[in-house]
């Protein structure tokens, strides 16, 4: 049996209360580049709404993409507000290279609200920052070995997710 898959990420949208400030941290600080900003008049549940979009490219032609709306009460109707984890995050891959100048570009910003922080999960190292709007940005470089880890949980997932849901909670990554 054949399964198509998406090709790719073509875009994960969030909502920003400052484009400007939000141009800043992204296209400046982080090093994505602004590649399209869309400035639309379209009718959304049922009224006529004036917003930008602004889209700030990855290598592969993906982009992260950010919504501002002209009416203040257009910007709180479709503000999400989410209880804040950093479970929840949006994760990147780089090179290591790029993970320190990021790290370096974001302490030389003095984002104090970026709460930069490193964590080893053994099978990546990720650098963690929160950018203006809330959004938590994961970039994570992959461990050298990483075609062999890929392929060992591939191999096990279903079971190592059917052993998990049974109960035994003991870890399988051996990768820290």
């Amino acid at each position: 049996m054949s399964q198509t898959m998406p090709l790719r990420l073509h875009h994960h949208a969030w909502i920003t209360d400052d484009q400007e400030a939000n141009r800043r941290f992204y296209e400046d600080v982080i090093g994505l580049p602004l590649v399209a900003a869309w400035t639309e008049r379209e009718v959304l549940s049922g009224a006529e709404r004036a917003y930008s979009h602004a889209l700030y490219g990855l290598a592969d032609g993906s982009a992260l993409a950010f919504f501002q709306f002209a009416d203040p009460k257009d910007q709180e109707e479709f503000k999400t507000d989410i209880n804040s984890t950093p479970l929840r995050h949006l994760a990147l891959k780089v090179e290591a290279e790029t993970q320190e100048a990021i790290l370096k570009r974001i302490n030389a910003a003095e984002y104090p609200e970026s709460n930069a922080h490193v964590i080893n999960h053994g099978f990546c190292v990720s650098l963690y920052i929160t950018d203006p709007n809330g959004l938590i940005l994961e970039f994570a470089v992959d461990h050298p070995d990483v075609e062999k880890i890929d392929a060992e949980r591939r191999a096990t997932a279903h079971a190592d997710l059917a052993r998990w849901l049974a109960g035994n909670h003991t870890s399988n990554n051996h990768w820290r």
